[in-house]
């Protein structure tokens, strides 16, 4: 029997995520073509079921993006012209783009050099009577620290949005040793559904969470441009709506995230093991307690663009998220930062790298990657 040899990994499969599931997945979009319900169809408000039982949390609205997820949750809590968001500056550009998008300024505290996520011990110097939420990154599948984010909050009166747009699954054990699920903790939970997500539809979606009641009723009312009753508009909303098309195919695959997840978490600790012992080589820590679901594998190194070039010499896939922190981009150039204002976040951007994590990774195929990074730093 011949023996295959592998001779390149992609960064991400999506093929081998779809292909066990394509059946059912043209069965639940031909079903909603033949229904003609493309807009609000009986698929949305199964989702949001499905989704709350999953988070763990009473109440989930579906919307069209994880952007607009947390352009919504902001407009939902009255944030506006004049107030300031806490939020990490080492993040997709969404995070602190939808504070900018609804008037309101956001206001950068460095990350823990270890998890990525914003240093809860940082946010309180930044707190001033102009401040109105807090936006804590799960970054990379990891929760943020949330005993400290949520006792300023309480004492400060701020809300917090969780941006969960990596962290769908991802758990987080509290000081009182209940764990708790991504989204389900702040104020609002903001998801998105890209296709690269570890739950990614086939275009754009998202989704937000909530344990109140009455916000929940008003995310559903901005979701159709503030109307409980279509011409009859109590608010001024937008078009958030998730489509019928983008539900159904999420209905199908909900059902393997928990399988995606386990799988996942099983190449990243196997990923530990191959690496483990390079020197000049920072790998993930799993620090913050609870359950870490590796919606990447990313690590730190002061060679990062010579190892890039390795990797993409071997046809190994790789990617940087993210190159620019927030607080260095230049349609914020207003709020006068300067490079070094944010060093571990600045530190980041110049040092990870990305390798693929993907559930359907292969044994052979974690052993092509991790032997291309050890022949690298042998070197």
């Amino acid at each position: 029997m011949t023996t295959l040899t592998v001779t390149h990994v992609p960064m991400l499969d999506l093929n081998a995520q779809y292909l066990p599931v394509e059946a059912k997945v043209i069965e639940a979009i031909t079903r909603v073509v033949r229904s003609k319900q493309f807009v609000m169809g009986p698929q949305v408000a199964e989702l949001e079921q499905a989704l709350s039982e999953y988070c763990k949390v009473p109440h989930t609205i579906g919307v069209s993006s994880g952007t607009d997820a947390l352009v919504l949750a902001l407009m939902a809590l009255g944030i506006g012209a004049g107030d300031e968001v806490i939020t990490s500056p080492f993040s997709f550009f969404a995070t602190a783009g939808s504070i900018a998008r609804v008037g309101a300024t956001p206001v950068f505290v460095d990350i823990d050099p270890e998890t990525f996520n914003i240093d809860a011990s940082q946010i309180e110097a930044k707190i001033t009577p102009k401040t109105k939420a807090i936006i804590p990154v799960h970054l990379f599948g990891q929760m943020a620290d949330m005993d400290p984010i949520m006792d300023l909050a309480t004492r400060y009166n701020l809300k917090v949005i969780e941006d969960s747009a990596q962290s769908i699954g991802a758990e987080y054990r509290g000081r009182d040793g209940v764990s708790r699920r991504s989204g389900s903790i702040g104020n609002i939970g903001c998801f998105s559904f890209f296709p690269s997500k570890n739950l990614g539809c086939c275009g754009d979606g998202g989704a937000v969470t909530t344990t109140d009641a009455a916000l929940a009723e008003t995310l559903s009312v901005l979701r159709v441009h503030g109307a409980k009753h279509r011409y009859y508009h109590e608010l001024v909303g937008g078009n958030f709506r998730l489509d019928t098309i983008q539900a159904a195919v999420l209905l199908v695959k909900l059902q393997e995230l928990e399988t995606q997840h386990i799988q996942r978490i099983k190449n990243g600790l196997l990923y530990n093991d191959l690496l483990a012992g390079i020197s000049e080589l920072t790998l993930p820590v799993d620090r913050t307690p609870g359950r870490m679901i590796y919606n990447q594998y990313t690590l730190r190194t002061k060679k990062r663009d010579g190892l890039m070039a390795a990797l993409n010499a071997a046809k190994v896939g790789n990617s940087v998220y993210y190159p620019v922190p927030l607080h260095l981009q230049d349609c914020f150039a207003s709020l006068g930062h300067q490079v070094g204002d944010f060093p571990h976040a600045e530190s980041a951007a110049r040092e990870v790298l990305s390798i693929p994590i993907y559930a359907e990774l292969t044994h052979e195929q974690q052993v092509y990657v991790s032997t291309a990074i050890r022949e690298f730093f042998k070197d």
